[in-house]
């Protein structure tokens, strides 16, 4: 993974899908694409644009488990990176709490378990 740049993640961060996204797998550990469709109440192609973007600039990563594609935050992301995505949760809004509500309610959610 290449070393990311402090303004290259603050970029990223810059999308709300994109730090939506992130505060989501830093909460809830894995998700696959579905949920964080219906979490975020947006098109699948949108969702996974933006994870493409953060897969290659090495912020998630992903596992395949039959038809499901699975993203969690890349394990050798940096502390720094970990640390301000923690530190936005705790500052966490009303739309991320809606956005984490449509998630819990999400029924048939597929299998859980990181790999």
């Amino acid at each position: 993974m290449d070393k990311m740049t402090t303004d290259q993640f603050y970029r990223l961060l810059g999308d709300s899908t994109r730090l939506y996204c992130l505060q989501l797998l830093a909460k809830n550990g894995e998700l696959c694409v579905c949920e964080l469709t219906t979490a975020l109440d947006t098109i699948q192609p949108k969702i996974s644009r933006h994870l493409a973007t953060m897969r290659e600039a090495g912020l998630v990563s992903d596992r395949r488990a039959g038809q499901w594609i699975y993203y969690c935050l890349h394990p050798e992301l940096p502390d720094w990176q970990r640390q301000t995505l923690q530190l936005s949760l705790q500052a966490a809004d009303d739309e991320l709490k809606a956005i984490q509500g449509r998630l819990q309610r999400m029924k048939n959610r597929p299998g859980k378990g990181c790999a």
